[in-house]
């Protein structure tokens, strides 16, 4: 009876034991992809900010004002050619 019960405890330590081996591994597995899935986001939130700033300098109202004058042939109408209209 007591060798029965060694032989039982022996085998949960040892199956203990396995699924410990096992979570310790798989936990590192999920953070060197949480690491490299960081990696990415920071990358990501880089070139986020930079189109940010790249849209903010091409909407700048002088830019639009230059492109519309230079390639579109637009003009400021004469105050005189202004019509304002209420509803």
């Amino acid at each position: 009876m007591g060798r029965l019960f060694a032989t039982v405890v022996a085998a949960l330590l040892f199956g203990s034991s396995l699924g410990v081996v096992f979570s310790t591994h798989e936990a590192r597995l999920l953070f060197v992809e949480l690491q490299g899935l960081q990696k990415v986001r920071d990358e990501l939130n880089t070139e986020w900010g930079r189109l940010q700033l790249e849209q903010s300098t091409w909407a700048t109202h002088g830019r639009i004002e230059t492109t519309a004058n230079n390639q579109l042939d637009m003009v400021i109408p004469p105050p005189g050619a202004v019509v304002i209209v209420r509803p």
